[in-house]
């Protein structure tokens, strides 16, 4: 009989072998059977003698259970951005000012094809892949770590001695896989991914580990990095000792010695960038020397050494047949064009963004029109210009109900977009249910995206207030839902009854309305009752909210499907009712303050602390219920909008001395 420990270590080292194989090499010596074949013996071993199990086993790409968000991670170093080169001039520009920075010595370039995906990094010890973080804003990123495991070409085990390494790289979804994705989505009514940069960002960010896998996302790395540092002297080295590990590498990449060649090589790949299974948008250039490059060094966003050399948009003439509308999650209307299709780049487009009503105006747009349309970057394709005016023109309109629920459609002034108010429209609805049970609203742990999705997409909830008429039955018919997580979500969504009204009604989702303003709100009116009869102007009365603010809450209290929602929540035992936590009885009951300007020995702080501990409020803006602005040094706008008012000015020194009177 064979030992299991052996048989077990020689079936995960020939898996992961076929695996470098077909998913990085391209190169697959065995059928698909062969390969399932091979993995659920190893599977069944590894059941069997589960003291044997790895966490770097192939059978460890998938598996653990959805996640309910993604834990912030710092990065080892600054993940930048690069500077872009639109044309031949800009590029010419970038390698002028690396050769005086050099001052004349040698140097070369790397040219590498600049993919369209989302960057990871990924982290290695001991030769095992231990964690993987989205770029983010740069600084701190997502841990993405179960969902890249899923990725087939990002090994599990490096062939390194490295003790702890870190590789960066871009996670993409190839045209197959992409065209395969929106396919699926079409059969099942869903909306279509844009593009395939944004189909991997958003399979890479899913909580289930599942659908990551079955969407087949390609990692390429193209950073070799040791305690945040470059490992090697220099850039094609890395790239070469990346390949050498089992990484996937792109090999159409080239050393150039000069920027001559280096325009040659971005000339190539635009002409041959259709023939490559994947999207790309331009050439990242980068300077080979590491010592070069830290001699070069950094402006406040982007490296110096390095460019993003951009393709130029790709365009094309077609006819706009129609304009629908399209209900994003927010509640924002989208017009969009439905075109006569026509390739653009080798992708048969039939739908362009027109953005809102303002840019069908500024374009002077109408149904029947020939329009120029492009993709720039690969991205989703948008209306440039009129090309040529229609024979049968037809005027759009955007319409004074939202298209999916026929809820109230409202435009702030200011804004280029109308917007839904409905907290319950179904194209808004997990997002407003996602806002409502959010920690610091109404705290409901354990209501996140994949619970969400379940609850909305099987029909169990379609209001809000729904919420709190759920059950452990309702609970338990949803995948991967226990006993005692059922019980733990209803005992949660029980205590979010009693929150305090400003969180209520900050979960109403109403626009503009946060923490801050709902607290105002709740202690200018005492109720939510209150607040929803008020009008506009008087909703302006409460400290700090100006007309926009004004405007939004009282359009959303005249919506008949949010007078629905506000009844069944009260019904649902919320509370409605606010008791101020402000002492009464002090020095200042009842007065309305605004500081203004620096104070002599009181900082902002201190002050609005005195005044409310004497029972008065403090407010941000000077109005008709101002009684009165404490005004320091450099005082501004404030000061003179309460001498047009007429409202009472005093220094600290008054103000001590107010509060010590009464």
């Amino acid at each position: 009989m064979k030992d299991p420990a052996v048989e077990i270590e020689n079936l995960r080292e020939e898996l992961r072998r076929h695996e470098h194989l077909y998913y990085v090499l391209d190169e697959p010596q065995i059928t698909d059977a062969e390969y399932d074949a091979l993995m659920r013996r190893l599977r069944q071993l590894e059941d069997q003698f589960p003291e044997l199990a790895a966490p770097d086993s192939p059978t460890q790409r998938v598996g653990g259970k959805p996640r309910e968000g993604f834990v912030k991670v710092r990065h080892s170093s600054p993940m930048m951005s690069l500077d872009n080169a639109l044309n031949e001039g800009e590029l010419r520009d970038f390698d002028r000012r690396v050769r005086e920075l050099l001052g004349g010595a040698a140097y070369r370039y790397v040219a590498e094809l600049k993919l369209d995906g989302l960057s990871m990094a990924a982290h290695y010890r001991d030769g095992q892949f231990v964690q993987a973080v989205t770029r983010g804003d740069g600084t701190v990123g997502e841990d993405v770590t179960e969902n890249a495991r899923t990725i087939r070409s990002l090994p599990l085990r490096a062939n390194t001695r490295l003790e702890a390494f870190e590789t960066r790289g871009e996670a993409i979804m190839n045209r197959r896989a992409f065209d395969r994705l929106n396919a699926g989505r079409d059969e099942r009514g869903l909306a279509r991914f844009a593009n395939p940069r944004n189909a991997a960002a958003g399979s890479l960010r899913v909580l289930e580990p599942q659908i990551t896998a079955a969407r087949r996302l390609d990692y390429f790395a193209y950073l070799l990095l040791t305690d945040g540092r470059t490992a090697y002297d220099s850039h094609w080295q890395s790239l070469e000792e990346l390949s050498r590990m089992g990484f996937k590498v792109n090999p159409n990449r080239r050393l150039c010695a000069n920027v001559e060649e280096a325009l040659a090589f971005c000339a190539e790949w635009e002409a041959r960038r259709n023939d490559l299974p994947y999207e790309i948008d331009g050439v990242v250039l980068k300077v080979d020397s590491v010592e070069q490059q830290r001699t070069l060094a950094f402006t406040a966003k982007a490296p110096r050494w390095a460019i993003a050399f951009k393709y130029a948009a790709r365009q094309a003439v077609t006819a706009v047949e129609g304009i629908e509308l399209q209900v994003g999650r927010t509640g924002a209307l989208t017009p969009v064009a439905r075109l006569r299709p026509v390739e653009v780049g080798g992708v048969t487009v039939a739908r362009a963004t027109l953005h809102n009503e303002d840019e069908i105006e500024r374009l002077g747009l109408e149904i029947g029109d020939d329009v120029v349309i492009e993709r720039s970057g690969d991205v989703i394709p948008k209306v440039v210009r009129v090309h040529a005016l229609g024979s049968y023109r037809r005027k759009f309109q955007m319409p004074s109900q939202c298209p999916v629920c026929g809820g109230t459609v409202v435009r702030e002034e200011g804004e280029s977009a109308r917007r839904c108010i409905n907290t319950n429209c179904s194209a808004r609805l997990k997002e407003s249910i996602l806002h409502f049970a959010s920690r610091g609203v109404m705290n409901i742990d354990g209501m996140g995206e994949a619970l969400v999705d379940q609850l909305v997409d099987r029909g169990i909830v379609a209001s809000v207030a729904d919420l709190y008429d759920l059950t452990a039955g309702k609970l338990l018919s949803l995948e991967r839902m226990g006993p005692k997580s059922a019980a733990n979500i209803l005992r949660n969504i029980e205590n979010s009854k009693s929150n305090p009204l400003p969180r209520v009604l900050t979960a109403l989702g109403i626009r503009f309305v946060g923490e801050r303003t709902a607290e105002l709100l709740a202690e200018e009116f005492g109720g939510l009752d209150m607040i929803a009869a008020a009008g506009a102007e008087e909703l302006q009365d409460a400290p700090e909210v100006g007309p926009k603010v004004a405007e939004s809450v009282f359009q959303f209290f005249r919506e008949p499907r949010n007078q629905e929602l506000v009844n069944r929540l009260r019904a649902a035992g919320l509370r409605f009712e606010y008791q101020s936590a402000r002492p009464s009885g002090g020095a200042l009951d009842g007065l309305t303050f605004v500081l203004t300007g620096t104070l002599p020995t009181l900082t902002r702080e201190e002050a609005k602390r005195l005044i409310e501990i004497a029972g008065g409020k403090v407010s941000g803006s000077v109005g008709k219920k101002t009684n009165y602005v404490v005004a320091g040094e450099d005082s501004g706008s404030k000061l003179a909008k309460a001498r047009a008012l007429g409202v009472q000015v005093v220094n600290e020194a008054q103000l001590l001395e107010l509060i010590k009177i009464g």
